[in-house]
């Protein structure tokens, strides 16, 4: 995990190849997200990841060999992690630099605003394709984030969506092409960058009371 203040907005990078959710990797970007809230004054932060992933959701292969009840813990720091984005106080864009699978995806659906590389990388939520659905609180984001055609199509038949489609479903802000992804969502950041934290915190509790009560019951 790499940190970087870019004025007032700060730049949180995961760059461990597929940028996959196991224990330790969502304790650093809590840890990451502890920091930009520390920050003076108070900043916008944005999300990436490096090369060809944003983030590509929870580690299976991990999960694969460890201990039992390990499933059901990382699902209560996902929530906790989702429901955090979701409700931070600041303004989150996620600069989605490439894949973003599963949670990854949710991880930028929960971000205020997204910026996509144009010419590679999908957006898409392959649960159904891998015999896992989604819990309440997830399905409470996305549903928040979606038009019900897009949540039918993304959700229940694991549509793949480049940037070009993910833009014209919504699902995205803006697609910018590789190099400037990251200038793009700082931009978006930086406008926005200077709001009261704790009346944007309130609004956006308010706003997102639905999604994050079932967020945060799936955290425990």
């Amino acid at each position: 995990m790499a940190v970087e203040r870019f004025d007032a907005v700060t730049v949180v990078r995961m760059c461990s190849g597929e940028n996959r959710f196991r224990p330790d990797s969502v304790a650093a970007i809590d840890a990451a997200l502890d920091e930009v809230q520390r920050a003076e004054p108070p900043a916008g932060l944005v999300l990436t990841g490096e090369g060809k992933f944003f983030s590509n959701g929870l580690d299976l292969d991990w999960l694969g060999s460890a201990p039992e009840g390990s499933l059901d813990r990382l699902l209560h720091g996902v929530h906790a992690l989702l429901a955090r984005v979701l409700a931070f106080p600041a303004v989150t864009v996620a600069a989605i630099n490439g894949h973003a699978y599963a949670g990854g995806a949710m991880l930028a659906l929960a971000c205020d605003f997204r910026v996509m590389r144009a010419d590679r990388g999908y957006l898409c939520l392959p649960e159904v394709d891998l015999g896992m659905p989604f819990t309440v609180g997830m399905t409470e984001l996305l549903r928040a984030r979606m038009t019900p055609a897009t949540a039918t199509s993304a959700m229940v038949y694991g549509t793949r969506y480049g940037a070009a489609a993910a833009l014209a479903a919504m699902l995205v802000d803006e697609v910018a092409e590789q190099s400037e992804v990251l200038p793009a969502a700082l931009r978006r950041a930086d406008v926005l960058a200077g709001k009261q934290p704790g009346v944007l915190g309130t609004i956006k509790e308010r706003l997102h009371a639905g999604p994050l009560a079932a967020l945060r019951a799936g955290a425990g």
